[in-house]
């Protein structure tokens, strides 16, 4: 009891740091991407004599801001430089922790589904550490091969990867575990990014600088490339981070197809928004094509996982009867998580705080309980054996119009 205590302490404390620093490190990319997209060139003439490429001012918080971006880098480092990467390797250190605390730690609950694949759970975490590791190696390759040369073909040839990873993924993991090892993998692509490229370019250029030599705008060019992937990866990893609460996603039949459409509509809403911040390079005007294939996308998925209509009801068995059958499932399969005191090991409440214990407990619930058992997203990993003529059961009662 007290164990499971301790663990439901840190996965709240990892969380709540999580999403903390998440915020501040996407927060910090989206601004720097908006930033670059409004500069205009330096009004001044002693600006671009000094090396300034463009400017931007505004308002905020009841004062005047005049940021301005250099070419390469000014004539004289200033004696305080400010640099940006900790938020992003907070962000990774303690997603990484969460991963590890959750999904690889109870891997037999979270991460693997005998009815996908029977992996053990030493096996299960090394594939899942395989992908974060080879995930990066593979499009760090990329990126330095002759290919980055065409930024639209290097595009084309990750994102053909990406939707050959989640389709391996979801025949591998639990739904749920596939969507969150794909997240962890953009997460530390993104990361890695920062890490290795972004950050050593920076220093590189403020080595430089210190060492009266020119700097070689090649570390920026770079870093500027790395910083536009990360900002197209960062709504896909989003929907990820939030997916494990949406059985409807990754419970679905096709649940890669959902992966892969759900992480396109959000790269091509974002990059509606990355255009948008150049608008007046255009008159004022940005062309809505991703912005409407990004929500078709959504449409399309909602669509598709319409639930469908209810098979017609065979059954001999009186209201009271079935009802009967179905609080039977519900106890055996169900009420080991979802009870006031829960049996099954690693769960000290019942998640989400929905109980089925009783008669009146179940059915108040049948709304989320025919979303999750349709989806076969509960019980979590099938850890109770649920069979499928079970599910049909508990369905069908509900479906029509759960009679007791």
């Amino acid at each position: 009891m007290l164990e499971s205590y301790l663990f439901d302490w840190l996965s709240l404390l990892g969380r709540w740091l999580h999403l903390i620093t998440g915020i501040a490190w996407i927060g910090a990319s989206f601004y720097f991407v908006w930033l670059d997209n409004h500069l205009l060139a330096p009004s001044r003439k002693e600006l671009s004599e000094a090396g300034v490429s463009g400017e931007l001012w505004a308002v905020h918080g009841g004062g005047f801001y005049n940021p301005q971006k250099y070419r390469v880098a000014p004539a004289t480092l200033p004696p305080h430089l400010h640099w940006f990467y900790w938020e992003a390797y907070s962000t990774f250190l303690s997603g990484f922790f969460l991963l590890c605390l959750l999904y690889y730690a109870q891997a037999e609950i979270y991460l693997i589904d005998p009815a996908v694949m029977a992996l053990s759970k030493p096996v299960a975490i090394a594939v899942g550490l395989g992908f974060l590791i080879v995930g990066w190696l593979v499009y760090d390759l990329l990126c330095r091969s002759p290919l980055a040369r065409n930024e639209r073909a290097l595009a084309a040839v990750i994102a053909l990867l990406l939707c050959v990873e989640a389709w391996a993924l979801c025949h591998l993991f639990s739904g749920r575990g596939a969507y969150i090892e794909f997240g962890a993998t953009l997460g530390t692509i993104m990361v890695a990014n920062v890490f290795f490229v972004i950050i050593p370019g920076q220093r590189q250029l403020v080595e430089a600088k210190k060492q009266g030599r020119e700097p070689d705008p090649i570390h920026g060019i770079r870093g500027k490339r790395r910083s536009v992937h990360n900002t197209y990866f960062t709504l896909p990893v989003l929907f990820m981070m939030i997916s494990n609460h949406y059985a409807m996603t990754y419970g679905a039949h096709y649940n890669w197809l959902v992966l892969i459409a759900m992480s396109a509509a959000g790269a091509a809403i974002r990059a509606w928004f990355v255009a948008r911040h150049k608008a007046h390079e255009r008159g004022g005007k940005t062309s809505p094509v991703s912005l409407i294939i990004g929500l078709l996308l959504l449409a399309a998925v909602a669509l598709a996982l319409t639930p469908r209509s209810a098979a017609p009801r065979q059954t001999s068995l009186t209201p009271a009867a079935e009802f009967a059958a179905v609080q039977a499932i519900v106890t055996q399969r169900c009420a080991g998580c979802h009870a006031a005191a829960p049996t099954q090991p690693g769960f000290t409440v019942a998640p989400k705080g929905l109980l089925l214990d009783s008669p009146e407990h179940i059915l108040t619930q049948t709304v989320a309980m025919q979303q999750q058992i349709s989806s076969k997203a509960m019980p979590i990993g099938n850890l109770t054996g649920m069979t499928d003529a079970e599910r049909a059961t508990v369905l069908t009662w509900i479906e029509h119009g759960a009679a007791h």
